[in-house]
């Protein structure tokens, strides 16, 4: 028996790959199938089961294309309902690949076809969970995202998920090995450690929801507590996932459509899609394409386009760094940007040298930045997550996080100069480019963000505090 852990960063999302005997099982894949196949013949074996812990709302999971290509069957828990051919397994229901089991736990809570898969061994002895989005490294699954469809309060879910863990989780041997489908940084969760495995007995000691002597009132208060607004795309890759969607390949033949500079601008201008820089933000600032957003690929890029994009159905156009078109255009994908118009042949070096129109983000370094601002007159926006705000900022800065931004640039005063940053200036660029694509021009980006400006000798605070409201 082998198992392996199929980590993307990216996302912050795990898929695993199990064989025994000369079969395999995967739970959780991502979109892209090829990967996976490639195991599949490396390994000779063949897939037998691919497992879907519930239907996921951050990412587009690959288990249809999966499917349809070695006709493995997919399997949830009770309650799926899906729009293609899917088993939809009883509670305790068990699947033999090779030498070894996966036994269905249906915990609902996280979603109400939330299943944990428990892996027996060839001795007959459990040995690892595969909890999907029930129970991760130091932290559970957030209750809220499936309200609407369960007809529940998220203080509802929240009960039935502090059912779940007791009574088919917590009741496991200490030494059993736990596999979450995420992992820090992903949505799905509010305090993720940044291991992605673990076993039952250490989230018994470390994992506050599973405290032995928590009552399901503290439970349902301190998992409901402190919950941001869930990305809008979450709703529609869930939708994907229920009802199937165009397989991977058509995806990527539609991006890799290469246009010309004058292609690329009639396709602008025709279709109204989206002009998406994936470059660093750096080279972003120096020259872009008018109306362009700058969402660095080298980043959490998949996230923050779900969640600041929100409809998968916007029509893109990809300006990338030749080269990077199809990394691009797959982790688009991933999150279920599928309507790609192609992408600008030879990238941004090509539109300038075709003569077309550029444009520039005003951006200085931190050491200019001090030697400009005025503490208590100059208006500086702090862009970054409420949580880094309150560690440390530049004294007197408005904390306005990047995710909210389609809320608070209504506060806006075009007439008004600010300062504009984040961390180390990937957010802070993002920011920028939308700012410039709304009309706003009366904003100074800094190079390095509040990581650099902490290097100088502008004032800072270093305390919790409360966020400052934008005027």
């Amino acid at each position: 028996m082998q198992i392996e852990q199929i980590y993307t960063g990216c996302l912050a999302q795990g898929a695993y790959y199990i064989t025994s005997n000369g079969e395999a099982a995967i739970i959780d894949p991502l979109r892209e199938t090829q990967p996976y196949l490639d195991r599949l013949k490396r390994d000779e074996v063949k897939l037998k089961y691919i497992f879907e812990t519930h239907f996921h709302a951050d990412f587009v999971s690959g288990h249809v294309d999966l499917s349809r290509q070695t006709g493995a069957p997919i399997v949830y828990g009770p309650n799926a309902t899906c729009e293609f051919d899917c088993i939809s397994a009883k509670d305790g229901q068990e699947f033999t690949i090779g030498n070894i089991k996966i036994r269905v736990l249906h915990t609902p809570g996280h979603t109400m076809e939330s299943s944990t898969f428990l892996l027996i061994n060839e001795n007959g002895n459990d040995h690892a969970i595969f909890s999907g989005d029930t129970l991760f490294i130091g932290d559970v699954g957030r209750p809220d995202l499936a309200q609407k469809a369960a007809h529940m309060t998220q203080e509802q879910l929240a009960a039935t998920l502090f059912h779940s863990l007791r009574t088919k989780i917590m009741t496991l041997a200490d030494d059993v090995m736990v596999y979450p489908a995420h992992g820090a940084g992903s949505a799905c969760g509010k305090n993720m450690s940044t291991e992605t495995v673990s076993t039952i007995g250490d989230q018994k000691a470390t994992n506050y929801a599973l405290r032995a002597n928590m009552t399901e009132a503290e439970f349902v208060q301190e998992v409901t507590e402190g919950l941001l607004p869930p990305p809008a795309y979450f709703g529609m890759n869930v939708a994907m996932n229920k009802k199937g969607y165009d397989s991977f390949e058509n995806v990527l033949n539609l991006g890799m459509r290469a246009l010309s500079p004058s292609e690329f601008e009639v396709a602008a201008e025709e279709t109204g899609a989206l002009l998406l820089d994936t470059r660093k933000n750096g080279d972003f600032a120096k020259g872009f394409i008018p109306q362009s957003v700058n969402i660095g690929i080298d980043g959490d890029f998949a996230p923050w386009v779900g969640a600041l994009i929100a409809d998968v159905q916007q029509p893109i156009l990809i300006i990338c760094e030749p080269g990077q078109e199809e990394e691009t255009v797959t982790r688009l994908s991933r999150v279920g940007f599928d309507n790609l118009i192609g992408h600008l042949a030879g990238g941004f070096d090509a539109w300038a040298k075709a003569g077309k129109e550029i444009d520039t983000v005003n951006r200085i370094s931190a050491e200019q930045f001090a030697k400009e601002v005025k503490i208590g007159e100059s208006k500086i926006i702090d862009i970054r997550k409420e949580s880094e705000y309150c560690a440390a900022h530049v004294e007197e800065s408005y904390s306005k996080p990047l995710a909210a931004i389609n809320e608070w640039v209504k506060d806006i005063n075009p007439k008004e100069h600010f300062y504009l940053h984040c961390a180390g200036g990937y957010r802070s660029m993002i920011a920028a480019s939308i700012l410039e694509a709304r009309g706003f021009r009366n904003f100074t980006e800094i190079e390095g963000g509040f990581n650099a400006i902490a290097k100088t000798d502008v004032p800072k605070t270093d305390f919790v505090c409360q966020s400052k409201v934008l005027k």
